[in-house]
């Protein structure tokens, strides 16, 4: 047969000139493929005789064996220069220090329970806990809450249920921590001065709204406490929390069962682009209630309002952080949402401090 001389010298070339595999495949194609230039000298081979077949058949299945160890030997030669390059540009150095990554992440509820409770703790509030189902006399009746107040409702509350012909009154998940207030009294007497921090239950869910939430609540009593010190506190609080060096509160005549006189407290505010500005601007937000314990609140708690008298306030923690922190939705709390944990959460390292500071 004829050219095969030259067939082999072109195409054994081409495969040493190829650069890539997608070169390689296209002379594999056009060479020894179905359709290739060694295949169609091959079909000749039934119109030889037998002299000649015996004499082109072995060159033909020769330049085939060639042309395929050929390919493999360029092939083999193109993933191995890849596999340099690749090894050359992803080459480190393991000698370098280690970057530093974090060791889990705090939940935003987690952070600003741990800011909260490092301000007032500077200001000498102890931390007191209790029971998350409480008792409906601890819960309701001991904070001067009328048996027909709505907040007594199933529509609002959470109740336990009974076993049929139990009679006792009924065991409720606490709608607020105020009832750890009434404990603390108990156990402690007077003076006093405790946050008690924890998770409330009522029946409700929205964008701002869901059945488990968080509160934190301050009670402090002594002989001449006023309305006055509350002020104060609070003023103290709002600046550090907020990381601002001036503050103005707006305390709003209101009705709580438990406090008298009571108030709203707002503070001034700006929205800049959507984003709150605390101690400036025209507008005003809500943040917590607050007031004068009651005195029927103080004799539930085994304290003589003759002779003390304090003040109280509350507010939720989940509410604060996402006015902190710009967190939209008060439901991705509670998601289990890792992107947004890793977005919002704070590292595991940093501990809340007011000479540290508080946040990131």
């Amino acid at each position: 047969m004829d050219g095969l001389v030259a067939l082999r010298t072109r195409v054994l070339d081409a495969v040493a000139q190829a650069s890539d595999e997608a070169t390689l495949e296209d002379l594999r194609v056009s060479t020894v493929g179905k359709k290739g230039e060694v295949s169609l000298k091959m079909r000749e081979l039934g119109r030889m005789s037998p002299e000649e077949r015996q004499v082109a058949g072995p060159a033909l299945n020769a330049l085939k064996d060639e042309v395929n160890s050929a390919l493999a030997a360029k092939k083999a030669a193109l993933a191995d220069a890849a596999l340099d390059e690749r090894l050359r540009s992803e080459w480190l150095d393991v000698t370098l220090p280690a970057r530093p990554d974090r060791v889990g992440t705090i939940h935003p509820i987690s952070q600003v329970t741990e800011e909260v409770t490092a301000i007032f703790a500077d200001m000498g509030f102890a931390v007191a806990e209790g029971p998350q189902i409480e008792s409906d006399w601890y819960n309701f009746d001991a904070l001067n809450i009328p048996s027909h107040h709505p907040a007594r409702g199933e529509m609002d509350t959470f109740y336990m249920s009974r076993a049929e012909g139990d009679n006792r009154p009924p065991h409720v998940l606490r709608t607020h921590t105020s009832p750890v207030q009434i404990r603390s009294m108990q156990e402690k007497g007077a003076p006093i001065r405790v946050i008690c921090p924890g998770r409330v239950y009522r029946a409700d869910y929205d964008q701002t709204h869901t059945p488990m939430f968080h509160q934190i609540e301050g009670l402090a009593i002594d002989k001449t406490i006023s309305m006055a010190n509350l002020k104060w506190v609070l003023e103290e609080f709002v600046k550090a929390f907020f990381e601002v060096d001036d503050v103005e509160l707006r305390f709003r005549a209101s009705h709580f069962p438990f406090t008298e006189p009571s108030a709203e407290v707002d503070i001034r505010c700006s929205w800049d682009g959507g984003q709150l500005k605390v101690g400036e601007g025209d507008d005003w937000l809500e943040i917590l209630g607050s007031g004068m314990v009651h005195p029927k609140v103080l004799e539930a708690g085994g304290i003589d309002p003759a002779d003390w008298q304090g003040f109280a306030f509350g507010m939720g923690i989940d509410r604060i952080a996402m006015l902190k922190y710009g967190i939209p939705d008060l439901r991705a709390f509670f998601d289990s949402d890792l992107r947004w944990l890793k977005h919002y959460g704070f590292s595991s390292l940093d501990q809340p401090s007011l000479a540290a500071g508080l946040s990131r």
